[in-house]
């Protein structure tokens, strides 16, 4: 919503500057331009010198703050018409901002600019120059940009509250002068006469070349003398409500029917399903494998935070003033470390506060308060009664041992390789029934609601058809409204991809299809049709996903552990997000609690919990990576993927170093 932002010297000397459109880029240029006027207004002849004040220019606002100690004016250029209430916090923020990140090198250029002369000195011009590199070096364009979206989110422009659609059917009355408002200021404003009254000063803002309404709609008609509540006569009659009481027929039934198969024959735009930095890579047996998520933080995310900006600036202040006892205060950790080195045997006093250091820290990462406390004892406990050796510290030696053990907590248990798992079953299904068709592998995904099964789903989908298996998608969701449809449109959009990237059907037989039975059946029966289905028709996978239920509810965690007594599968994959700490621990130390209770009734059918997570929203959490020891340390089970994005290609494995990178750093 911007025009222009610069950042300048008393002395006309620009120091930064952006222009947001090409109509104001062209316009600074000139002479016309607003800010050339505020300079002229406002600090050669001395005519507007109140920040407060909006000075306003050819439709332009202009507003600027002045930092007077180093000369500094910080300018902001925006559509007068635009209501942008967040522009003097704007103004605050990016004079705190700069000044914290550019003071040393704006008070060496202030001093070479002392003499007061317009032409630049040698020493003006290299500190002028040293600015512009630190500028580029602290990526001070990416601050101010986070900075202003920040803002603009958080406070939108006010809106009229006019409805369009009546403002419409009362155009034919724009012709009339504007109705007189109520003289007693408490009578209620009716929704036609706001519409009248706005279209009526629109009119006369146009000087009444609108009469009669755009394109002659409103000739022969006469505005109302007084505001009226009737509907106009050419407005649609609302049609009577129809309530519980009476009969539903079949067309009022097929008229609220939205979950007709999609037109097939569409084609698909395949533009945006797939992003080409996160497709994975070849190995060289030829299978596709899916890149790995990696601690190192993109550009964007590594921008320093504008709280760590301005804490750099009062650090800075404060070295040259700091006293003895700030000095004891700040450095109280380091010396306590510096001082424990040598040949010591180690005690519970000596690991206690290095202790409570790292269970805090290991918290602010999100991993689970009980699981960082079990973590933090397990540590103490290992390394009392351990000598040092050489110059190493107290906490050297438990971030080591740390380290050690979250290795040994993250590291897989069980086989990851579904690949691998998935060519052994055909294999051992080939053998043990030759003329039969090889038994499919069969995965569940399962979790709470709105975590993203589907979706991620829809991405092992994805990996699996890059991998020349057929799949079959089972839509056991019989209860969300629009969990079939949303299948079903996955399915379309992985077949469009398949045959752009050469997956299409092989022998008239499709690489992937969607096993629906509607809503309101149930969802074991559905699966097991499904699996029968994919065995009859050589299908090497059934993805089965299910709806999304709380841990506590105990009829639907039944009813999940039924379908898996009844269907065995081979893998049960927990979903979860990224983004919670100790709730992850209990979603899923009661999914898997209660799926071992519930499948094995009886005492007949193995007891059979979580095999495998999945991690959704994983590119939202930074370093944050606290649910995946959590999540790993309740079930002992592998995080097979974890979710980074919105195409089908934003699926990542996670590597134990770059976990324990992330969780230390």
């Amino acid at each position: 919503m911007l025009d222009h932002v610069s950042i300048s010297h008393q002395n006309g000397l620009i120091l930064w500057s952006r222009s947001f459109t090409p109509t104001f880029e062209t316009l600074a240029k000139t002479s016309a331009s607003p800010v050339n006027a505020l300079i002229k207004e406002a600090f050669i002849e001395g005519k507007a010198r109140n920040e407060e004040e909006a000075f306003e220019k050819d439709g332009y606002s202009v507003r600027w703050t002045m930092e007077n100690g180093l000369g500094l004016v910080f300018v902001v250029v925006f559509p007068a018409l635009l209501p942008l209430t967040y522009i003097p916090e704007l103004l605050q923020r990016t004079k705190q901002l700069f000044i914290a990140l550019f003071q040393p090198y704006l008070q060496s250029l202030i001093d070479s600019l002392a003499a007061g002369t317009l032409v630049l000195s040698t020493a003006s011009t290299t500190a002028l120059k040293i600015l512009e590199e630190k500028i580029d070096e602290e990526r001070w364009s990416a601050i101010f940009d986070r900075c202003l979206k920040s803002l603009e989110g958080s406070r939108k422009p006010a809106r009229t509250p006019v409805n369009l659609h009546r403002q419409a059917q009362l155009n034919a009355a724009s012709d009339a002068s504007t109705p007189a408002l109520s003289d007693n200021e408490n009578t209620p404003v009716t929704a036609e006469e706001i519409a009248k009254n706005v279209q009526a000063l629109k009119t006369k803002m146009k000087g009444g070349r609108g009469k009669g309404g755009r394109g002659g709609r409103g000739e022969g008609l006469s505005p109302s003398p007084s505001p009226s509540r009737k509907t106009p006569n050419n407005a649609t009659a609302k049609l009577m409500r129809k309530w519980g009481d009476s009969q539903v027929s079949a067309n009022d039934m097929a008229a609220l029917d939205f979950s007709a198969p999609a037109d097939t024959d569409a084609p698909v735009d395949t533009e945006g399903l797939v992003s080409n930095d996160a497709l994975g890579v070849r190995s060289a047996s030829g299978a596709y494998e899916v890149a790995d998520w990696d601690y190192k933080r993109s550009k964007e995310s590594d921008l320093p935070s504008e709280e760590d900006i301005l804490a750099r600036r009062t650090d800075q202040l404060s070295i040259s003033t700091k006293t003895e006892d700030e000095n004891v205060e700040t450095s109280t950790w380091s010396n306590m470390f510096s001082r424990l080195t040598g040949k010591k045997t180690l005690t519970q006093e000596d690991l206690k506060p290095v202790l409570v250091e790292m269970e805090r820290h290991l918290m602010s990462k999100n991993v689970a308060k009980d699981i960082s406390e079990k973590m933090c004892e397990s540590v103490g406990a290992a390394l009392i009664g351990k000598k040092l050796g050489g110059l190493n510290s107290v906490k050297s030696e438990v971030q080591n041992a740390l380290s050690v053990s979250l290795t040994r907590v993250l590291t897989p248990k069980t086989s990851t390789d579904i690949l691998l798992e998935i060519q052994r079953k055909r294999q051992a299904s080939s053998l043990a029934s030759p003329d039969a068709p090889p038994d499919p592998y069969a995965l569940t995904f399962v979790g709470v609601n709105g975590v993203g099964k589907s979706t991620n789903l829809s991405k092992v989908c994805f990996w699996l058809l890059q991998n020349g298996l057929r799949v079959l998608i089972a839509a056991c969701d019989t209860f969300r409204s629009g969990a079939v449809e949303q299948l079903r449109v996955h399915v379309r959009n992985l077949g469009a991809l398949g045959q752009e990237m050469g997956m299409g059907e092989e022998e008239g037989s499709k690489k992937i299809e969607l096993f629906e039975r509607g809503y309101g059946k149930d969802a074991a029966g559905i699966a097991k049709d499904a699996i029968a289905y994919a065995k009859e028709n050589r299908f090497d996978v059934v993805l089965i996903d299910t709806a999304g239920r709380m841990q506590d509810n105990e009829p639907l965690m039944r009813a999940l552990a039924k379908l898996v007594a009844v269907n065995n599968p081979d893998k049960i994959i927990f979903v979860g997000e990224a983004l919670v700490g100790n709730e992850a621990v209990d979603q899923l130390s009661k999914f898997d609690r209660s799926l071992k209770d519930f499948s094995s009734a009886g005492g007949v059918q193995k007891k059979r919990g979580i095999d495998g997570i999945i991690l959704t929203k994983f590119d939202t959490i930074d370093d944050k990576v606290g649910a995946a020891l959590s999540m790993t340390y309740v079930t002992g089970q592998p995080i097979l993927f974890v979710g980074c994005g919105q195409t089908y290609t934003d699926l990542r494995q996670l590597k134990v170093n770059h976990i324990v990178q992330a969780l230390l750093s």
